[in-house]
C-alpha cells in the first residue's frame, strides 16, 4: 500500500504553485512532485490536482507515495560500509566514484542498488522507486557519509531536520591557491549554468537559483594549495565545487570547475579519482528517539595520501 502524507496548505501559501509547494511541504524535488500530480498520486480538497494550480489557502493536500520497486532499481551485493544502522536509518561511509541513485548512464552499482540487497523492503518509499530511503545526497566523486531514512517516518523527520538546518554536514577538501582570511562564508544563490546543462553555478538574476550558504575554514595551508574545512548549510547540488570555484579556488581534481590539470595531479595521476571532497562528519537527530546523534568518517587512502604528500612538500 502507498503511504499517505497529508497536510493543510497555510494562508501563507496563497497564490503560490500546487508543484512548488509540494517541494517545501513534503521532502519532495519540484520534479518529483510533478511526477507525482502527472500521476494522480495527489488530491487536493477543495481545488485541482494540477501543477500550475494556484494555492488559495485551507485547501487539504493528499500525497500518495509509491512504494519503491525492484524493477526501477533492482538488488545488487555491493559491499556497503556501515557505520550505525537500526530499525529507522542507516549512516553510510559512501565510496568516491558511487553514484548515489540510478539516473542516466548509471542504472547499476549505485548506492541504490546495494541499499536495496542490504535492506530489502526496510526502506522509505518517500523518494520514490529510484531513490528509495535516500533523504540526501553527495556527488558520485565525493567520498563520505550520508544517513538513509528505512521507513516514511524517518524520512519526513530528517528531511524537516534538512530545511531547518538542524543537521550539520561537514567536508574536508583541498582548493588551488591560498586563502586572505582564516574563515569566511559564501552566500551566493545556485542554479544550472545558463550554457553548460552538465554544471551548476552562482547566478545573480532573481528567481534564477535557489540560496546557497557555506562556511569555510582554513584547516592548513599548504604552498599552492588549502586544505580545508566546509560546513553546508544549504544542500545545494555541487554546493561546495561551485562556492569555491567562485572565489577563485576550485577543488583540486576537479575537472567540472577547473580544479584539474594542475602539475602535482599529473605527477601523483594514480591518486586521483576526482575533487578532493570528503563529508567526514554528519550530525543530527535521531528521528524517533530525538537524541542528537553524530558521526566521522577518516579520510580515505588516496585523500590522505594526497594530503601527505603536499604536507610533505609545503615544508621542504
Amino acid at each position: 500500500m502507498p503511504e499517505l502524507l497529508r497536510a493543510t496548505v497555510p494562508e501563507s501559501e496563497r497564490g503560490e504553485r500546487l508543484d512548488a509547494y509540494l517541494s517545501r511541504a513534503f521532502p519532495l524535488s519540484r520534479s518529483a512532485a510533478g511526477r507525482l500530480l502527472e500521476s494522480g498520486c495527489v488530491c487536493v480538497t477543495p481545488g485541482k490536482a494540477e501543477k500550475n494550480y494556484r494555492l488559495a489557502g485551507g485547501e487539504q493536500v493528499t500525497v500518495a507515495v509509491p512504494e519503491p520497486e525492484s524493477e526501477e532499481a533492482k538488488p545488487e551485493n555491493i559491499p556497503l560500509d556501515i557505520v550505525y544502522e537500526d530499525s529507522d536509518v542507516a549512516v553510510i561511509n559512501k565510496p568516491a566514484g558511487m553514484v548515489v541513485h540510478p539516473a542516466a548512464g548509471h542504472g547499476e552499482g549505485t548506492l541504490v542498488n546495494a541499499l536495496l540487497y542490504h535492506c530489502g523492503d526496510s526502506l522509505s518509499g518517500v523518494g520514490g522507486v529510484i531513490r528509495p530511503g535516500i533523504v540526501h545526497r553527495i556527488d558520485k566523486d565525493t567520498s563520505g557519509l550520508l544517513v538513509v531514512a528505512k521507513n516514511d517516518v524517518a524520512h519526513l523527520a530528517l528531511s524537516a531536520q534538512l530545511k531547518t538546518h538542524e543537521v550539520s554536514r561537514i567536508y574536508e577538501a583541498i582548493a588551488l591557491g591560498g586563502f586572505r582570511e582564516e574563515t569566511g562564508t559564501v552566500n551566493a544563490p545556485i542554479g544550472r549554468h545558463p550554457t553548460d546543462r552538465k554544471k551548476m553555478a552562482v547566478v545573480r538574476k532573481p528567481g534564477a537559483g535557489r540560496p546557497a550558504v557555506t562556511h569555510y575554514r582554513v584547516l592548513e595551508p599548504l604552498g599552492a594549495f588549502t586544505h580545508l574545512e566546509c560546513r553546508l548549510e544549504t544542500g545545494r547540488t555541487h554546493q561546495i565545487r561551485v562556492h569555491m570555484a567562485s572565489l577563485g579556488h576550485p577543488l583540486l581534481g576537479d575537472p567540472l570547475y577547473g580544479g584539474d590539470g594542475t602539475r602535482f595531479e599529473a605527477c601523483h595521476r594514480a591518486l586521483f579519482h576526482g575533487q578532493c571532497l570528503h563529508a567526514g562528519t554528519l550530525s543530527f537527530r535521531h528521528p524517533a528517539t530525538g537524541d542528537p546523534m553524530t558521526f566521522h568518517a577518516p579520510l580515505p587512502a588516496d585523500f590522505a595520501a594526497i594530503l601527505a604528500i603536499l604536507k610533505k612538500e609545503a615544508n621542504t
